[in-house]
């Protein structure tokens, strides 16, 4: 029997999808300040990229740890523990006067999101959980806020930077996290802890050799596949990652339960969202970039041109997914949504040196958009949904882990091509364009392959009639369709 819906939770939805709004946004709003940062602390070429990648890496390598810690410690705790961290680490990093400062603070940025994303996931499934129709609505709305947090990032890095200054683009989070802060005891709805134990050696394993494959793998565009510092970076993270597997299939309470792989679903899920992150942050960075340096745009006009794409995402993610899901189940919509997503990225690939706003991105790119509005929310939902609901907080983990793997191996996969066909060439619009049609054309690749394993590997679940017919529960059918 369903329990009444909690009064609160629309406005908590608010407060979570706000959550994803600023994890997301924290990844891009350094990109435009990044010079003036290079300038006042003294950073190297080399140590600039750490601004960004400590973060990058911090998060994806905590947040199997998060989503565990969510389990035992609650939801509820741990958000506003992910939120008070990120609320440090921006102090920290607007208040820098070292590189080391502004690195070290940039990573408890990161490990603060990393508290955040599967609690965050965990607690919309305890406010909707239990109203399945509303379950797809809140998931809509949820994805809806990450697309607008990388375009906010943009737009907001450019507008802070150019007209107040660069510790502003960490400054801004810090209203936002006392605000919801002091929602937090209100809004959100409690668990009691859960006896059991952390597995510090498994996560030890697992955050060391994320962060060293990831950041390897993040590099290596920049120092060479076959350099030594990326074969030690590399080669590094991947025995750990082997010692993580080893250690947990050996323990009575693993950081990560290696069955739960087997769970319907949930495995497909996250190699969707793992190939929809590869594809769709290339097409994401790559038009930054052709906007700006092919098209000559500055910070301010590039994020207000992708503003159009991102309106596209939320409405169609907000009112149209959520209709196509329940009408159709989740598989559908997922391999429709990548095939669309390859098409726009395909489109896109044909920019020319030359062209404009209107005819070489705006088509392309709200194609594109479509794409990603239909496969995000089913395939996240699947992977959310799948699990047990006392392992929410791990499935969470799992899949923001799957989708930040795949944006780095996406990003440097993609950076290496263009690279290679000539986006290295600064001041030269004609090799740039064929740099970045190169890397949107390989992302158009990346989500074929999507499409293909998602239609082979996802599994539909009964229709209505059916599980009337069989006895299964119509909520739980929906529920996997969420």
């Amino acid at each position: 029997m369903s329990q009444s819906p909690d009064p609160r939770r629309w406005k908590a939805l608010a407060v979570i999808a706000l959550a994803q709004f600023m994890v997301i946004m924290d990844t891009s709003i350094i990109g435009v300040a990044l010079p003036e940062i290079q300038t006042d602390l003294g950073f190297s070429p080399e140590g600039l990229s750490w601004v960004f990648n400590a973060y990058v890496v911090a998060f994806g390598g905590l947040l199997l740890l998060g989503g565990r810690l969510t389990d035992l410690l609650g939801a509820k705790r741990m958000f506003a523990a992910g939120w008070a961290v990120l609320l440090a680490g921006s102090l920290g990093a607007g208040l820098a006067e070292s590189t080391t400062v502004e690195i070290v603070s940039r990573g408890i940025q990161g490990a603060g999101a990393a508290l955040i994303a599967p609690s965050a996931l965990t607690l919309l499934m305890m406010l909707f959980g239990n109203q399945p129709k509303e379950l797809m609505k809140a998931f809509a709305v949820y994805g809806a806020a990450a697309p607008a947090g990388g375009t906010a990032g943009v737009f907001l890095g450019g507008v802070i930077t150019e007209w107040i200054s660069w510790p502003w683009v960490f400054y801004v989070n810090v209203p936002i996290a006392l605000m919801v802060l002091a929602l937090i005891p209100s809004l959100m709805p409690s668990a009691p802890a859960r006896r059991g134990s952390i597995d510090l050696a498994g996560a030890a394993t697992a955050t060391a050799g994320l962060a060293l494959t990831v950041f390897g793998i993040v590099r290596a565009p920049a120092e060479g596949w076959g350099a030594s510092e990326t074969l030690l970076t590399i080669g590094g993270g991947v025995p750990l990652l082997a010692a993580f597997v080893a250690i947990q299939a050996g323990r009575r309470e693993p950081l990560m339960r290696l069955s739960i792989l087997r769970t319907p679903n949930l495995a497909a899920a996250n190699v969707a969202q793992l190939l929809l992150g590869a594809a769709w942050i290339p097409m994401w960075f790559f038009l930054n970039l052709y906007l700006q340096q092919v098209l000559g745009y500055g910070a301010f006009e590039g994020g207000a041109a992708l503003l159009p794409m991102t309106a596209a995402i939320m409405l169609l993610m907000v009112v149209v997914a959520p209709r196509v899901i329940a009408r159709f189940g989740p598989k559908a919509p997922t391999v429709a949504g990548l095939v669309l997503l390859a098409a726009g990225l395909a489109v896109m690939s044909l920019v020319r040196p030359d062209g404009s706003f209107v005819l070489d991105v705006l088509p392309a790119s709200l194609l594109a958009a479509g794409g990603m509005a239909l496969a995000f929310i089913p395939s996240l939902g699947t992977a959310i949904s799948s699990a047990r609901p006392e392992e929410g907080g791990l499935a969470a983990g799992i899949v923001n882990t799957s989708y930040q793997v795949g944006s780095a191996l996406g990003l440097a996969a993609m950076t290496a091509l263009a690279t290679s066909q000539g986006a290295d060439g600064i001041g030269d619009v004609g090799a740039l364009t064929d740099g970045y049609s190169a890397a949107f054309l390989g992302a158009a690749g990346v989500a074929v392959v999507g499409a293909v394993l998602a239609a082979l590997l996802l599994r539909t679940p009964p229709a209505p009639a059916e599980a009337e017919q069989t006895g299964e529960p119509v909520e739980e059918r929906e529920l996997v369709a969420a």
